[in-house]
């Protein structure tokens, strides 16, 4: 079970966009993540009209490594870690190591 999942929110810890807040996109190969607003680049994109696409400069996220990111407790207002427990059901859940809450 991965601890950061698709549509968690996360906090930036380290690198150029430190501090930065947004949501996951997409998880790739279980390290990579692309999260909105986060990690941006400019990239001059070919416009195609079979398939109705305009070109011009478009921005784009490009992924970020698990281990730069950390899961965001809105309950704190801070970074989290997360812990992995089994339920009462034999099922895992993912639980706030600070508050002891559910992540949603």
């Amino acid at each position: 079970m991965s601890k950061i999942k698709k549509g968690d929110e996360i906090i930036v810890i380290t690198g150029k966009d430190k501090g930065k807040k947004g949501a996951v996109l997409r998880v790739i190969k279980s390290d990579q993540l692309i999260v909105q607003g986060v990690n941006t680049v400019k990239k001059h994109q070919k416009p195609n009209p079979a398939t109705g696409v305009t070109g011009g400069i478009i921005d784009q996220e490009m992924p970020v490594h698990i281990s730069n990111v950390a899961i965001y407790n809105f309950k704190i207002n801070k970074s989290d870690k997360i812990k992995i427990s089994i339920n009462s059901e034999k099922r895992k859940t993912r639980i706030f190591k600070s508050t002891g809450e559910l992540i949603g």
